[in-house]
């Protein structure tokens, strides 16, 4: 085998190695708390599947107060109102090869006054759910500039 060809099959079965670790429909685990600044707080999510962060404290009887990792973008609205703003983003998790879970594309809902909710954004193929990930209680908002 010519050792062109050798490389492209090896980086062939790399990619499918890699993609193949990746659970489907999983949401993302967010980290440990090994380097994590001291304003946020590893959770586990409602259901106990995946980690997610809270930065900052909400404020008692806040919007932000009634929320709980691993709710639905859907239930958050019904419960709290719809976003002020909103903007998607890619994750790295985007161009890996054979990735079916929900964490290819982030979304971030602004709240005036509350700070930001960051959520998956769903698979490459355009399914999965929005699931939240990271409760970023801030009403200046200097800290949603993800």
């Amino acid at each position: 085998m010519p050792m062109n060809l050798k490389m492209i099959a090896s980086v062939g079965m790399l990619a499918a190695l890699v993609g193949c670790a990746n659970q489907p429909g999983g949401a993302p685990a967010t980290g440990s708390s090994a380097g994590v600044p001291s304003d946020v707080r590893i959770v586990k999510s409602r259901d106990g599947r995946f980690d997610g962060e809270l930065v900052g404290k909400a404020a008692a009887g806040s919007k932000f107060s009634k929320l709980e990792i691993g709710m639905q973008f859907n239930e958050v609205t019904k419960l709290i109102g719809g976003p002020t703003n909103m903007h998607t983003s890619e994750t790295g998790k985007r161009w890996i090869p054979f990735y079916f879970g929900n964490d290819a594309t982030r979304l971030q809902a602004h709240y005036s006054g509350e700070g930001c909710l960051t959520f998956t954004g769903g698979s490459v193929f355009g399914g999965g759910a929005n699931e939240l990930i990271r409760i970023t209680a801030d009403p200046s908002g200097a800290k949603c500039a993800d």
